[in-house]
């Protein structure tokens, strides 16, 4: 077994079980909710239970690795792997009893992501790629959509937790809606970037996300078969990222691009 798929075994393994452990907690009933960042910036009992578990299983495994997690892990390594991990993207869905949100676990090297699953708990699907070896949905290749055209891109998007941040990208979006179908807000960001991975979206575009949010889905994208960078065209980052089919990816450079007034 390559590196590769070891890793890619663990993330899926884990991101599936962390799934269906808070998917069953929240049907029991959530207790325990506090705050963050701000105000609407939410963790609860299962965000945290979720990432000791995937925590606590990855250092089982490959004790030796490093590990960052939304709720607070960050333990060095020293084999030049370091796992990334989301335990629950999108609370607030979580919290209210909506259908998007997931966990999602990733693990880097060097050059970037190296394997990532991100599993959608409402809908027992589990997205999955390892470096130069394509990308699935339970265990099914997927590929982004044929879409060519600007004017018919379905585009997914989402907003930060701050206020003021997000008055700046609701304004964003005001100045583009006109030229696309229609924009889809989820509310997970792993899990919108695999529905362009998978064709349900034409493309996705955030700012301000962390690490967790996005290194297990942008690898699924790119081993998909779509196009990744930032809003300019240059490499990928977490603070802004855009991911696309690939015939459209000039196209909402060139959108993004723009200057905004709030």
């Amino acid at each position: 077994m390559t590196l590769q798929s070891e890793l890619l075994d663990l993330a899926s393994t884990l991101a599936r079980t962390a799934g269906q452990m808070v998917r069953d907690g929240r049907r029991r009933g959530v207790a325990e909710v506090t705050t963050k960042s701000s105000a609407t910036d939410m963790v609860t009992e299962f965000d945290r239970a979720s990432e000791r578990y995937i925590v606590g299983r990855i250092l089982d495994a490959r004790p030796n690795d490093g590990i960052v997690g939304e709720e607070g892990t960050d333990t060095e390594g020293t084999t030049g792997i370091r796992w990334l991990v989301d335990p629950i993207d999108g609370t607030t869905n979580f919290l209210y009893g909506l259908a998007g949100y997931a966990v999602s676990v990733a693990a880097a090297d060097e050059r970037g992501a190296l394997a990532g699953a991100v599993y959608l708990p409402a809908t027992d699907e589990l997205f999955a790629a390892a470096r130069d070896g394509g990308a699935t949905c339970n265990g099914e290749p997927i590929g982004p959509s044929p879409n060519r055209v600007l004017s018919g891109a379905l585009v997914g998007t989402g907003f930060s937790y701050l206020a003021e941040r997000r008055v700046l990208q609701a304004a964003r979006v005001a100045s583009i809606i006109g030229e696309v179908r229609d924009i889809r807000r989820f509310g997970a960001a792993s899990a919108d970037i695999c529905y362009v991975a998978a064709g349900r979206l034409d493309a996705y575009f955030e700012e301000h996300l962390a690490p967790w949010d996005v290194a297990a889905g942008e690898l699924i994208a790119r081993e998909a078969g779509c196009r990744t960078g930032d809003f300019g065209g240059g490499p990928m980052r977490p603070a802004q990222l855009l991911v696309t089919t690939p015939a459209l990816f000039e196209s909402f450079v060139t959108l993004l691009s723009r200057p905004i007034a709030p």
